[in-house]
């Protein structure tokens, strides 16, 4: 029977620390392939690979579409690219963000359990927010294996405790025995490959984050339409529920969890409240000009009129300016908690 040789990693905030010690622990006789997800900015230089080459003795290599998976070996998803697995090789495709990545824990996690159900064992790092929870659950459901840091020993807690309050994890544990562990479980017996099940619904979902036409010029969807527009585009969302976690896609793939929803949110929201201070400054000037204007030309009474709206205009700025101000504290007191 096959072993659990397909080991999906998902990490954020803090994990290129947690991914140097993690593949430093990892046996030169890996017989196993690995493929790693770390969020990171669209125009990052890729340096991941060279980084964890230093700490480590297994090649690791930024992935490449289409190419064979390897064993033995360590795949990275470069910048800007989700990283999916299929059945022998890869895909590294430009497809809809999710949960406001590219690329994102959960298309990797959802495309191994799909293609190798109980021989995958997906790995939850350090993180913000809670990319791979979903991602985890389709795993489990395919029949492999959850592991995820101890919260307690991540420098980010977020992503651990978000998949330990939603998935039935098999094994928590501090950073530095999850490698190891990796060691034992690439060598035990995963049982029989055809209890894989992937339901016509999670097919969909594959195919929207590799852009697939056919499907994107439907209504065809996972879940029911929602009342909630896209942060990302303005479509409909439609929601989805898996056991305890419910989520969200839009009709051309961009998918939020309910952390990346709430943050996309207040992000649109923050955006239209610097745009509306943009313009009521712009109005305000302009409506001192008209002043000015009604002054020099000696029509005291529109003069009047127009600095009683003045009056009205800057009492706007003044509480939209505070909006801001507080919303932008509330957001630096979070990260210094976080930290």
């Amino acid at each position: 029977m096959p072993e659990h040789d397909i080991i999906v990693i998902g990490a954020s905030a803090g994990g290129v620390e947690a991914l140097i010690m993690l593949t430093g622990t990892l046996p030169s006789n890996w017989t196993a392939a690995v493929f790693i997800v770390l969020h990171v900015p669209a125009q990052s230089p890729s340096l991941l690979p060279d980084i964890l080459n230093r700490s480590g003795r297994l090649n690791v290599v930024n992935a490449t579409d289409n190419a064979d998976i390897e064993y033995g070996h360590i795949y990275v998803a470069p910048p800007d690219f989700h990283l999916l697995v299929e059945r022998e090789h890869m895909r590294v495709v430009s497809g809809p963000r999710e949960n406001r990545h590219r690329p994102a824990i959960d298309p990797l996690f959802r495309s191994a359990a799909a293609a190798y159900g109980p021989r995958v064992t997906g790995v939850i790092l350090t993180g913000s927010l809670d990319d791979g929870t979903a991602g985890l659950q389709e795993i489990k459901r395919c029949g492999g294996l959850a592991i995820v840091q101890d919260p307690q020993n991540a420098l980010f807690p977020s992503m651990p405790l978000s998949a330990l309050a939603n998935v039935q994890v098999d094994f928590t544990l501090p950073l530095a025995e999850i490698g190891p562990l990796l060691g034992r479980l690439s060598y035990e017996s995963s049982g029989e490959e055809s209890t894989i099940t992937v339901d016509e619904e999670m097919k969909k979902e594959l195919r929207l984050e590799q852009m697939n036409p056919a499907l994107m010029h439907t209504n065809e969807r996972r879940g029911k339409p929602s009342v909630y527009s896209c942060p990302d585009c303005g479509g409909v969302l439609w929601e989805i529920e898996d056991d305890s976690i419910l989520r969200f896609r839009c009709r051309v793939g961009h998918a939020f969890s309910i952390e990346s929803m709430f943050a996309g949110q207040s992000e649109s929201v923050e955006n239209a409240l610097w745009v509306a201070l943009k313009n009521l400054q712009e109005n305000a000037d302009f409506t001192r000009r008209l002043v000015q204007h009604a002054r020099t030309h000696g029509h005291s009474m529109l003069a009047q009129r127009y600095e009683t709206r003045l009056r009205e205009v800057n009492k706007h700025i003044e509480v939209i300016a505070n909006i801001l101000k507080n919303s932008n504290q509330h957001e630096s007191s979070v990260v210094e908690m976080d930290v």
